[in-house]
């Protein structure tokens, strides 16, 4: 699935001559860096409700990250960088990426994996 979703970033670059659209790969790389770091690496904390500054700061930046991710092609398609077709290709691999995160994030809460 995730390869899925790059390879329609890919699309909307190379279908429409314009790889502006490639900033919102950039962003998917930094999705999961809060888990990585401050998370010890799974995803357990973003459910659960205990909290401390840097499990907050972790939540904080993946959300943040998770907006952008959706609101760089909307700034770009606003800005006539894009095209619609591209934003639209876009959404599309941003739905089939977080369907990718949720797989995971279901997966790594299973102890039989």
């Amino acid at each position: 699935m995730f390869s899925s979703s790059i390879l329609l970033q890919i699309l909307a670059c190379a279908l429409y001559s314009n790889w502006w659209p490639m900033l919102s790969a950039l962003v998917y790389i930094l999705v999961p860096m809060p888990c990585m770091f401050f998370g010890g690496g799974s995803t357990q904390f973003l459910t659960s409700r205990d909290g401390g500054g840097w499990v907050d700061a972790a939540k904080f930046l993946t959300g943040a990250s998770t907006v952008g991710s959706m609101a760089i092609p909307i700034i770009l398609r606003h800005a006539e960088l894009i095209s619609t077709g591209a934003m639209l290709i876009e959404f599309t691999s941003f739905f089939i990426f977080v369907c990718t995160v949720l797989c995971f994030h279901r997966a790594s809460l299973d102890d039989e994996w």
